[in-house]
């Protein structure tokens, strides 16, 4: 008799695939290839982005440091140029100030000349013949020097000659007590008690005086005596402070 199958068993047929497994192998590390190598290109791109990125950051600002730098020159150089040009300007404006300064004192020297002449030849009634015009100081380079300046005038009827002397005195106090001294007592340009003077129009009478150790000017006095027949006599008195505080 032959041998019946029992239907509770089961059979399991294995069919053989020669190289299946080597395939799916082989598919799962190409697999893993692409996929690193498609990170790695990504990654290249990403990075070469940046580095584009980062040069041309770098080069925008070396040109912005470029043109700084070019503006600071220039922005230098015209303010050296400025400064110069201020210097410049300031020089010429005070050139400008003195030269106006000097005009201003030639003006007023002028006009006090033609005041000056004026007088001599068209006088008041009340300021004719004989005058004591004008006594000036300026001081010298030594302490206690100055330069002093008396001008006599004949105001009026200047036709002929008025001659006489004028006597000079400085008026002050030493060792707390008043005292006179003549001018040639102070001055080596003047040899005689009275200064001898011959003119038509007027007279000048220069020259320096140097004032003795603890004496303390107050005034200057000056008197003027004509001879002859335009006798007359001019007296004036000059404060030492007004004369010294120009």
């Amino acid at each position: 008799m032959s041998e019946q199958r029992k239907p509770a068993e089961e059979y399991v047929v294995i069919r053989h695939r020669p190289g299946y497994r080597l395939r799916r192998v082989i598919i799962l590390v190409l697999c893993t290839v692409v996929a690193a190598a498609a990170g790695y290109a990504a990654g290249l791109a990403q990075g070469g982005f940046r580095f584009t990125s980062a040069e041309a950051s770098n080069e925008q600002l070396e040109a912005r440091v470029a043109t700084l730098e070019a503006n600071y020159r220039e922005a230098r150089q015209q303010l050296v140029s400025l400064e110069r040009g201020k210097l410049i300007d300031e020089q010429a404006l005070n050139q400008a100030r003195k030269t106006i300064v000097d005009l201003e004192t030639r003006a007023g020297a002028l006009k006090s000349d033609l005041t000056f002449y004026k007088n001599i030849m068209a006088p008041s009634e009340a300021s004719k013949g004989l005058q004591v015009d004008r006594f000036s100081l300026t001081t010298d380079r030594q302490a206690g020097v100055f330069n002093f300046k008396l001008v006599l005038t004949q105001v009026g009827n200047n036709k002929s000659y008025i001659a006489g002397v004028v006597a000079v005195n400085i008026i002050g106090v030493r060792g707390g007590e008043k005292e006179i001294i003549a001018l040639r007592d102070l001055s080596q340009d003047i040899e005689a008690l009275g200064v001898k003077f011959r003119f038509r129009y007027f007279q000048d009478v220069e020259g320096k005086l140097a004032l003795p150790d603890g004496f303390e000017p107050l005034e200057v006095q000056v008197v003027a005596q004509a001879d002859g027949r335009k006798s007359s006599q001019a007296e004036r008195t000059f404060s030492w402070d007004d004369l010294t505080e120009k």
